[in-house]
């Protein structure tokens, strides 16, 4: 790992690999407001048919990948169906509400980051100018906030068919559909096939620098590349940006099984520690989840810190993301750090000997 910390806040924190940083020199670069950079046209080109779709559009961030996706097959007025876990409502700062006037509607969540298909049906409004219309349904893969978890095509179909049978479109948050890909053995088209727009992040399990990549049909594309022209996102030579992009779908995909495997040797680690709950069962992918006595995780967190291991803080739940740059003996070192950060708590909580 770089530097002296290991920094398992998240995937995000990823550099940019030499041979990344090779092509972003080196790109073949144009306007692509005029859709002249022929880097970026590669990218979009490459990604939609990877993911089984007609086309594609370079975004910024994952958060302007949902922003458009969503504002692109709505009105205002109109209901999103979500879940209560799920990113888009939990933390891209209500942006569809504030920017397009759509109403979200979240829906429960099962512990695999599941809607139950009834719940879905139930929720479509009537056709009553009382009612939002129902328009879209949003759904995630991986789901982060249970673990990283994998939504199968069995899943994922059970959703959609919901969906779909209510007359509304699909639009799959996929910012780390790739980590999905390779953990369930599936073409990523595959798993994107139900939908009708998809957003792939490029800078978390892929380790690009800037970016996100939309997909879906021609006429979608055009709309979304309308409204991230209103958001203020068009951009210029973007090719520095989307060079990084195509080394990381040619090097990047397939080694995300050893974030994988790093996660699940971090949970079965974590698992053996006093005051740890966690199911290594769970981990599919590069997150790990795991719960702490109530009211030390903020202790325990700056106790990693302090051996030299970064995480995000919380009460009682905190969580590792494995990413490129972590190596086995990075997991081997912070699980020894949290073996100790816990002890440390204990210690301070325990009642002075008379």
């Amino acid at each position: 790992m770089r530097g002296a910390m290991i920094d398992l806040r998240s995937d995000t924190v990823t550099h940019p690999s030499r041979e990344m940083r090779r092509a972003m020199y080196d790109a073949e670069l144009g306007d692509d407001v005029y859709g002249d950079d022929p880097t970026v046209n590669r990218l979009q080109e490459r990604m939609a048919a990877l993911l089984g779709k007609e086309a594609g559009l370079f975004v910024a961030s994952g958060t302007q990948g949902n922003l458009v996706s969503v504002l692109a097959q709505t009105r205002r007025g109109d209901e999103i169906l979500l879940g209560n876990q799920c990113h888009i409502f939990e933390h891209e700062a209500g942006g569809t509400s504030v920017l397009g006037g759509v109403v979200l509607f979240p829906l429960p969540t099962n512990r695999y980051g599941e809607l139950a298909p009834e719940a879905i049906a139930a929720a479509v409004k009537p056709d009553d100018y009382h009612c939002p219309r129902t328009r879209l349904l949003c759904i995630e893969n991986t789901h982060n906030a249970s673990s990283g978890r994998a939504l199968d095509c069995a899943q994922i179909a059970a959703m959609t068919g919901a969906a779909r049978a209510a007359g509304l479109g699909v639009h799959l948050d996929g910012a780390r559909l790739f980590n999905a890909a390779v953990a369930l053995n599936t073409p990523a088209a595959e798993l994107a096939a139900a939908a009708d727009s998809v957003t792939v992040c490029l800078s978390k399990g892929l380790a690009c620098p800037v970016g996100s990549v939309v997909c879906g049909s021609r006429a979608f594309i055009d709309e979304a590349t309308r409204w991230r022209k209103i958001l203020g996102a068009a951009m210029r030579q973007v090719g520095v940006l989307a060079a990084a992009g195509l080394v990381a779908m040619d090097t990047m995909i397939g080694r995300l099984a050893d974030d994988h495997h790093h996660a699940r040797v971090l949970a079965e680690g974590l698992a053996q520690i006093k005051g740890v709950s966690v199911d290594p069962d769970m981990i599919q992918t590069n997150i790990v989840y795991f719960g702490v006595p109530a009211g030390t995780g903020h202790r325990i967190a700056a106790g990693l810190r302090e051996r030299g291991v970064l995480i995000n803080p919380g009460d009682s739940e905190l969580r590792m993301v494995t990413h490129y740059g972590i190596e086995r003996g990075d997991i081997d070192a912070a699980l020894r750090a949290a073996e100790q950060a816990l002890a440390a708590v204990r210690e301070a909580a325990a009642p002075a000997a008379v």
